[in-house]
């Protein structure tokens, strides 16, 4: 990306606001493509000054990705805003209109790359077309994306050059330390005179919390007995086998959250959690719990425990301020030190933990 001089905020405001009301054209064609469901915006924003949008907006098409954004931005004012509704998962869902204005309104728009969010590329093709400026920021510019696991279902396409390939690389720290990356270059180039801020944010965040996430998912994973985890969840957890050397076993083996379970899948599960003397499994947060449910009915499973692959957000998420770094010590950690068997459910996390996650609905 080049570093280049944009309109002043006002100006490209004003011009997009003509656009979307004047003409109708951005507008009619992006509500056309993104669908009618009633979710609106509700994942929170980010404003990092006194005012709120006092400077460039910035709006993420992904929860992890506008966690990351919000970090590099602060002490600057660049405004970053999540498109994503809370309690919904990130992808898998339609937005509505609302989410056009502000893709429309917004200077910057980070996505996660082609063919992961159809709507999000249904939006880009739109804002080409109609000649919209919005600056176009792809997190997963430059990321190794390792093949489709040897459990997912083989009709899925996947993303990338030549497809077939898994878009959850974001699970995987060091590959997320990428999109960081990737977001700080497109914002030096959305607000140049806030270079130095946003490449000390980087830093910081790569290194004082990415790298330390790494090292304790990697000492939980040296710590464990079995390498084998069954999840309750579609297949978005493989770069943290690739990362750990753990075999990871989603029930739901297609790249949707909203994906099927199928008989057979049951069948698949209930061999592993036998051959593997399995008593915890976890559950997607933001996906059916029946299968789970139905594996403790049916198997020698205790309890299902809480896992994300950071989609997503829950209303009281929010209201603490989590982030990418808080779901992870606070939902997934806990829950792998379970599931493997490094520790009880009553020894991890707080003394709440286990009576709020433990079959949680």
């Amino acid at each position: 990306m080049t570093n280049k001089s944009r309109p002043t905020r006002e100006r490209t405001f004003s011009r997009r606001r003509v656009l979307a009301a004047g003409t109708g054209l951005v507008t009619a064609g992006l509500a056309g493509c993104l669908g009618g469901s009633e979710a609106t915006v509700g994942g929170g924003d980010s404003s990092n000054t006194d005012e709120s949008e006092d400077g460039p907006v910035v709006v993420a098409s992904f929860f992890s990705f506008y966690d990351f954004a919000r970090k590099v931005t602060n002490d600057t004012p660049v405004t970053v805003k999540n498109l994503i509704p809370t309690g919904l998962h990130g992808h898998g869902w339609e937005p509505d209109a609302s989410v056009t204005r502000d893709i429309v309104d917004a200077d910057a728009f980070i996505h996660v790359g082609k063919d992961f969010q159809p709507w999000a590329d249904r939006a880009i093709q739109t804002l080409e077309d109609d000649g919209v400026d919005t600056q176009l920021i792809n997190v997963r510019e430059g990321v190794e994306l390792v093949e489709l696991a040897a459990s997912l279902d083989r009709e899925e396409e996947g993303v990338g050059e030549g497809r077939g390939k898994d878009p959850h690389f974001w699970l995987d720290p060091q590959r997320a330390k990428t999109s960081v990356d990737n977001i700080t270059e497109g914002l030096v180039e959305l607000a140049p005179e806030h270079e130095d801020t946003f490449r000390a944010n980087a830093s910081a965040y790569k290194t004082d919390v990415l790298d330390r996430i790494d090292a304790d998912y990697q000492r939980i994973f040296d710590d464990a007995s079995r390498n084998v985890v069954q999840l309750a969840a579609h297949n978005a957890f493989q770069y943290i086998g690739v990362r750990y050397g753990v075999e990871m076993r989603p029930l739901v083996v297609n790249l949707a959250a909203s994906g099927d379970v199928k008989p057979s899948d049951i069948t698949e599960a209930k061999r592993v959690i036998d051959e593997n003397d399995i008593r915890y499994i976890g559950a997607g947060v933001f996906e059916t719990r029946r299968p789970a449910k139905q594996l403790i009915a049916e198997t020698a499973v205790e309890a299902y425990y809480p896992v994300t692959p950071y989609a997503g957000v829950r209303e009281d998420w929010v209201e603490n301020e989590w982030g990418y770094e808080e779901i992870a010590y606070n939902i997934n950690m806990p829950t792998f030190e379970v599931v493997l068997g490094n520790k009880t459910p009553d020894e991890v996390g707080s003394d709440e933990w286990n009576d709020e996650w433990r079959n949680f609905e």
